[in-house]
């Protein structure tokens, strides 16, 4: 076996108490440093103080890692050299012995090997703008589609072609439950202007909801959508002129693959002078709550 499991997220899994899984690209590529280990930090202890046990994934030594300390954290926050590692290659990062962070995708493989059903992160990735011509689709939406984790997210990333990804997750049969709304949310706002497939306003109801999956033996993961606070959130007219100039940089300099992402998170960040990494700390820990919420239902 090539996965370490922390004493903390093991007892917890011995005694069927409330677990949520973390992912590790936030950390490594998602926001700059102090604020990358600072809310990696202040989201287990939310989860925590909620009364669940945090189980933050990443790849070191050669070893995938569930549970990390604060030490493992900081190495992953400081790193330059850490790998983005998801489905495909999430075995290099372990035959590589490279430092790894985990993408949604990786992150579900990983909590389902160790039997964590609930994952909170920031927003998942889905169908990039131009994908008819760059086929560019992450694989969290095949993840979602293969592998029984409940994800909680602010929605999509508003960089998306998110009308595309909500097709994407329809055809593959993923469930898009929206909490406590009737539109589908937008990372760093509330309304993408699309309406929820599915509204569920409590923990316990979409808990029941995932048992339902289960006891049909439908496979496969649930999206749940929860809006950022009303009061941390970025109109989506304003977001939509910041994320049309950073793709038309990011088309002339040349950027793919992997490195779109954080590209255009980096030229958001600089266009909004910093309000994109607030909402983006805000969103996280909003979905933190939540999940940890929805785990505690799970265990009743």
């Amino acid at each position: 076996m090539t996965i370490d499991i922390s004493d903390e997220v093991q007892a917890a899994l011995d005694a069927r108490k409330p677990l949520v899984a973390l992912e590790t690209t936030i950390v490594s590529h998602g926001m700059p440093w102090p604020q990358n280990l600072d809310t990696a930090l202040e989201v287990e202890e939310i989860v925590r103080d909620g009364g669940a046990v945090p189980a933050a994934i990443a790849v070191l030594d050669g070893r995938i890692r569930v549970g990390l300390d604060r030490a493992s954290l900081e190495q992953l926050a400081h790193s330059k050299e850490t790998l983005k590692l998801s489905r495909a290659d999430l075995a290099y990062g372990v035959s590589s012995g490279k430092p790894g962070a985990t993408t949604v995708a990786a992150t579900m493989i990983v909590a389902a090997r160790a039997g964590i059903r609930v994952f909170a992160t920031g927003g998942i990735g889905g169908v990039h703008r131009g994908a008819e011509e760059s086929f560019d689709i992450s694989a969290d939406l095949g993840e979602l589609a293969r592998t029984g984790v409940i994800v909680v997210a602010a929605g999509a990333k508003a960089l998306l072609d998110i009308p595309k990804t909500l097709e994407v997750l329809e055809t593959m049969g993923v469930p898009v439950v929206c909490h406590g709304t009737d539109a589908f949310p937008a990372f760093w706002s509330r309304d993408s202007g699309l309406r929820a497939p599915i509204r569920l306003d409590d923990a316990a109801a979409i808990a029941a909801f995932a048992d339902a999956r289960d006891a049909l033996a439908l496979g496969g993961g649930m999206l749940v959508a929860n809006p950022v606070p009303a009061a941390d959130e970025i109109p989506a007219e304003e977001m939509a002129t910041h994320i049309e100039a950073a793709h038309r940089d990011s088309v002339a300099d040349g950027i793919t693959g992997k490195a779109v992402t954080p590209y255009l998170l980096n030229a958001i960040l600089e266009r909004t002078d910093g309000r994109s990494l607030v909402t983006n700390i805000a969103l996280v820990k909003n979905n933190a709550r939540l999940a940890t919420e929805i785990a505690i239902a799970l265990a009743a």
